[in-house]
């Protein structure tokens, strides 16, 4: 029973461990990191082997909330970073001037923020987000459609206030 377990972990392991990386390395944009949070993915999964019935969703939800954990965290250091100095050369950009559409997904709520992460940086479709969410298609589809707007406004807003 253990070994075949073990077998079935590894198969799952070299099957979408690279994947799940290079989803997590465009999400935060740097490798170490990437590599870690979908190992910590991985190591969750594997303490919830048994009870755990769709692997592959449950390893990207879990990703997608590691990463929105190291973002809160990036941003909680970017503040950090404002409050101790006062000089322009060293601030980072504020988010009005930086239309970056990862700082904007990760400003959307989280009710949209997942499934634009699982449809569109985890190639997913949205049948599979709508089971990984527990919503009805319909549902989901009317959430990316609400997400691509706000992306859409706070991306013109942005680019307009850096002409």
């Amino acid at each position: 029973m253990k070994r075949s377990r073990d077998k079935a972990a590894a198969e799952l392991f070299a099957a979408l461990y690279p994947r799940l990386a290079g989803w997590c390395r465009r999400l935060v944009d740097d490798d170490e990191t990437a590599h870690e949070i979908a190992s910590e993915a991985f190591t969750r999964l594997w303490a919830r082997w048994t009870s755990v019935e769709e692997p592959h969703g449950f390893l990207y939800v879990t990703a997608a909330n590691i990463v929105r954990d190291h973002w809160r965290k990036q941003e909680r250091e970017r503040r950090a970073v404002r409050r101790a100095t006062t000089e322009a050369a060293i601030r980072p950009h504020s988010e009005q001037t930086d239309p970056s559409v990862r700082l904007l997904v990760q400003s959307l709520p989280e009710r949209l923020r997942v499934p634009i992460l699982l449809h569109y940086y985890a190639d997913m479709p949205i049948r599979d987000v709508s089971v990984l969410t527990g919503r009805k298609e319909g549902t989901v589809k009317a959430d990316l459609h609400a997400a691509r707007e706000l992306l859409r406004v706070h991306l013109r807003r942005s680019l307009d206030h850096s002409l």
